[in-house]
């Protein structure tokens, strides 16, 4: 598919509504953070949203918008949720991220980006030049990446509950 940027909003509108409906009210057991930096619980990966929200993809467009002399991205700290959601309900990473994110997609779409501005580029400190379009793809991409991490990490919590079911199961192999 070709990269459409209101078929990119339609994923990065439904993602907090996605992630509400599927955490909300879980017991812990189901979404609690372990402090496991290598296999991340739905905590983890909430903050890890709320991180990009304030740090990653509008900055990293404006930068790339703006095409000033310095067009480097920050560095981004894809760990940082493990300190800053620490200690913090579930329910208000849920609410907060929906409010970030909200708050994204107005900026975004008030952008009225257009075809040449999509094709302008910023340098990602680990992978070069990249476009804007690239770079909006990739915050769909990344939404759609981590609803399959949390799926996979609570699929995997019944991982041998299952019996002999295990080997139809592909998220748990």
């Amino acid at each position: 598919m070709k990269f459409d940027l209101d078929k990119t909003v339609e994923i990065l509108q439904q993602t907090p509504y996605t992630l509400q409906r599927m955490l909300d009210g879980l017991s812990p057991e189901w979404t609690g953070s372990r402090g496991d930096r290598e296999n991340w619980a739905p905590y983890d990966v909430i903050g890890h949203l709320i991180h990009g929200e304030e740090t990653d993809w509008i900055p990293r467009a404006e930068i790339i918008l703006t095409q000033g002399e310095n067009r480097t991205f920050d560095k981004y700290d894809r760990l940082a949720q493990f300190e800053k959601s620490k200690g913090k309900p579930l329910s208000d990473l849920l609410t907060e991220f929906a409010h970030l994110r909200s708050a994204n997609i107005e900026k975004l779409v008030r952008m009225q980006l257009t075809q040449e501005q999509l094709q302008l580029k910023g340098i990602h400190p680990a992978l070069g030049e990249v476009t804007l379009e690239q770079l909006l793809a990739t915050w769909a991409v990344h939404d759609l990446n981590h609803i399959r991490q949390i799926v996979v990490y609570m699929g995997k919590l019944y991982g041998e509950e299952v019996g002999p079911w295990k080997e139809y199961l592909l998220i748990l192999n």
